[in-house]
């Protein structure tokens, strides 16, 4: 797309907002209600074109996409009434009469830039809650999934006019032209690098962002842990989409008295959930593209692998890879993707440790230990995760998902990405039929007696 196309798609967009007619209510209803419609319609076809994407099975693109797309939009549909009410809040007396209240208000025209390894899901889920709050949105898909940014443009243009939803395909050029535009919100979810960016592209116009980014999520097992639950979960959490999830356990951070028996669970959960042959299993996914494949492979030391390993260079494929004897040292530590082994001799050790490096988006602790639970989840700083189990803290609208620090800023999902999508508006609302004196000159005595009775 054009320059001249991406400019002309924001001008008509900002028209369409000042005319007012995103504001009601119920237009925002029938759009999310039209939307929910369409994604049922073409189900089949996002389930194809995740499959040539990335390898996705039906189950695993209705679990991880779809279904949870269609269940944010259920919740939406069912929450928005309420949460686009003004909210009347208290009055100090010293304004009386008046009433005060806060008013969810759109910011304007939207820019949503998402990756490629949900492609569905991170498209759509802030699209929503973009809708939802009474924005118009302009949709830029990952070029790295181009069949499903195709059928997400079929379902938008179906949907929507290009003044109320567009979708702009293509690559770096048309990311640098959209943000090189005045938008009034931005929503990126990608890598820290491209984050920047972003930050750097936004702070011209005072943009306000949300990034939700990447990063390494420990996943802690202590010694207390239910080891075999902890190691399917692990497992499930890890492997999931090729382990090609922002907060997929990135690294195991284990008591060392449990690393062997921990060790052995895994590979037996590898076999139990993939089969002896994991790249023969029908429902096993594929890396995105080439590039990621040689990055991830070159990050795999065939001395350390103690599970896993080989690879499809052909069908893009990398078995489930376990590696021990990791150190911090290690390349395979110093960026995002796959799960080394390492050990930590003391519960303090590990959090002192991962609140060394940077913030990660999920961290993830298994224990049977409430005090030693409450202990990381209070002294780690992270972004959201789990108490024994892994991925689905994420699978909620009643709490927002965001990332913390270096991995991210803001939140959305529910009630979260509505507010996320809103600026509140203070008000007060005077009335006439009274007017205090005490705060006009020439200033009196008495008035400052009563000024300080009220402020105080």
């Amino acid at each position: 797309m054009t320059e001249t196309e991406i400019k002309e798609i924001v001008q008509k967009q900002r028209s369409y907002f000042y005319t007012g007619v995103t504001l009601p209510v119920e237009k925002r209803l029938d759009a999310l209600k039209k939307l929910k419609t369409c994604i049922q319609k073409y189900e089949p076809l996002i389930n194809e074109a995740l499959k040539r994407d990335l390898g996705k099975s039906n189950f695993e693109s209705y679990m991880c996409e779809v279904g949870l797309v269609l269940s944010e939009l259920s919740y939406m549909i069912r929450h928005t009434p309420s949460y686009a009410k003004e909210k009347t809040v208290l009055t100090p007396l010293a304004q009386f009469a008046s009433r005060s209240y806060k008013k969810p208000s759109p910011y304007g025209v939207v820019l949503v830039m998402s990756p490629w390894n949900y492609p569905f899901l991170l498209t759509i889920d802030p699209l929503i809650d973009a809708i939802a709050a009474g924005n118009t949105v302009v949709l830029k898909p990952s070029a790295y999934s181009p069949h499903t940014s195709r059928v997400i443009e079929t379902i938008i243009t179906e949907c929507f006019d290009s003044q109320y939803v567009a979708v702009v395909n293509g690559g770096r050029a048309e990311n640098n032209t959209l943000l090189n535009e005045h938008f009034d919100y931005i929503f990126f979810t990608g890598s820290q690098h491209v984050g920047r960016e972003v930050m750097a592209k936004a702070s011209v116009h005072l943009t306000p962002v949300t990034l939700e980014l990447g990063g390494k999520s420990p996943c802690i097992v202590e010694k207390s842990a239910n080891l075999k639950l902890a190691a399917r979960r692990i497992v499930f959490g890890k492997y999931l989409n090729c382990g090609q999830t922002c907060v997929a356990p990135d690294y195991i951070y284990c008591d060392r008295e449990i690393k062997d028996e921990l060790i052995r669970q895994i590979q037996k959960q590898i076999r139990k959930q993939f089969g002896s042959t994991p790249l023969n299993n029908k429902n096993y996914g594929k890396i995105i593209n080439e590039k990621h494949f040689t990055r991830i492979c070159n990050l795999i030391d065939p001395s350390k692998v103690v599970c896993g390993g080989d690879n499809n260079p052909g069908a893009l494929q990398i078995a489930p890879t376990v590696m021990d004897n990791v150190t911090f040292g290690d390349a395979v530590m110093q960026e995002e993707i796959f799960g080394p082994v390492l050990t930590y001799d003391s519960l303090n050790e590990a959090i002192e440790k991962v609140n060394s490096m940077a913030h990660p988006l999920a961290l993830y602790i298994f224990t049977s230990d409430k005090e030693a639970a409450e202990k990381v989840t209070s002294r780690c700083g992270f972004g959201g995760g789990c108490v024994n189990d892994t991925i689905i803290h994420l699978a909620t609208s009643e709490m927002g998902f965001g990332g913390f620090g270096e991995s991210g800023m803001g939140s959305y999902h529910g009630k979260d990405g509505f507010h996320t999508f809103s600026h509140y508006k203070s008000i007060v609302d005077k009335k006439t039929w009274l007017d205090l004196p005490m705060r006009y000159q020439p200033y009196r005595k008495i008035y400052e007696k009563l000024l300080r009775k009220f402020l105080k």
